[in-house]
């Protein structure tokens, strides 16, 4: 996925309103994910801004906020979601703070369509091969200016429940076949 900005912000926790600095990655398909560190191994939370974000705020429309130590309240950044409930983070500048409202804005913004992988397609980037190369597929139709992202879900991909039903459906047909092998010593 296309990454828009990463960096570390301070968070405010929902329960005891602690500072705790994270290491944020926001990609275009509005993911914003936060890590415990950079390493970005052990997954503190995830955002979906493109679906559950209502407004971002900076600086002074932060209201009833107080920054961490040292930290300036035209750092913070609140991302009002649409349940009603408020992230709080901190940058390390102002700048900062309004070059993460902009590209939140803009991964908000940026339509993005999910199409399962099609039968046939020969590229690895979605293309499909046709008369004089690779074409783009018919749906991607943008207007000038626009930016659009088109995610095409991982054919190997296997969730934890698509494995488990898989191994439940082997074990059942192994022992239904083994059942079956058995019959001829009965007769």
């Amino acid at each position: 996925m296309a990454l828009v900005k990463s960096g570390w912000l301070w968070r405010q926790s929902s329960i005891l309103r602690r500072w705790k600095r994270n290491w944020f990655v926001l990609y275009l398909d509005g993911s914003l994910v936060y890590y415990h560190d950079k390493t970005q191994r052990d997954m503190d939370g995830r955002i979906h801004i493109k679906y559950s974000c209502r407004d971002v705020r900076t600086g002074r429309e932060c209201r009833d906020v107080q920054p961490p130590d040292g930290k300036s309240r035209d750092c913070l950044l609140t991302v009002v979601l649409r349940d009603g409930s408020k992230t709080t983070l901190c940058a390390e500048s102002e700048d900062d703070a309004v070059a993460w409202k902009m590209a939140v804005l803009e991964a908000k913004s940026t339509p993005v369509r999910l199409h399962p992988p099609k039968r046939g397609a020969s590229s690895r980037h979605g293309l499909r091969a046709g008369v004089g190369g690779a074409q783009p597929p018919p749906f991607c139709l943008a207007a000038p200016g626009v930016t659009h992202v088109i995610v095409r879900e991982d054919p190997y991909r296997v969730s934890g429940d698509q494995m488990a039903l898989g191994l439940l459906a082997g074990a059942a047909t192994g022992a239904a076949l083994g059942s079956f092998m058995w019959m001829p010593c009965w007769f």
